[in-house]
């Protein structure tokens, strides 16, 4: 089974993640998550692909932190998080988070704080690429 908390350059399943998480017990009642995607369109201009850079070694421990801070603080069974860098074309999956728990509600908050606490923590970096050129985009919760 792969890594719960993993960096890749290429694309993954949200459903073999759903599997993997499911396997982990069977008192799982709820499985919630979020699957962030390359849009084509943003602040007024078209956007061939985005660009993530990071530093390895801190982000995968921030991340790491991140999904034990989330099994602490929420009544949860466990949680994966998957996130891609390098170029990833428009239409192309970004980040997954799933969780799972016995009831859907702390599911939902575990999945929500999760994926906001990433974006504020996590040292990634995001660079449109556009028609007219290249610009780093400003990290926002």
């Amino acid at each position: 089974m792969k890594e719960p908390v993993r960096i890749q350059e290429e694309n993954f399943s949200v459903e073999e993640e759903v599997e993997a998480i499911k396997r982990t017990s069977k008192r799982i009642g709820a499985v919630v998550t979020f699957l962030g995607v390359a849009r084509d369109f943003s602040k007024g201009h078209t956007i061939e692909a985005l660009e993530f850079e990071q530093y390895e070694q801190m982000a995968l421990k921030a991340l790491r932190k991140l999904r034990e801070d989330t099994l602490e603080r929420f009544d949860i069974i466990d949680v994966r998080i998957v996130h891609r860098v390098a170029r990833i074309p428009a239409g192309e999956n970004i980040v997954l988070i799933v969780v799972a728990s016995e009831h859907r509600k702390e599911a939902f908050s575990a999945c929500s704080w999760c994926i906001d606490t990433l974006k504020k923590t996590v040292p990634l970096w995001k660079k449109e690429i556009t028609p007219e050129g290249e610009s780093w985009v400003e990290p926002h919760p």
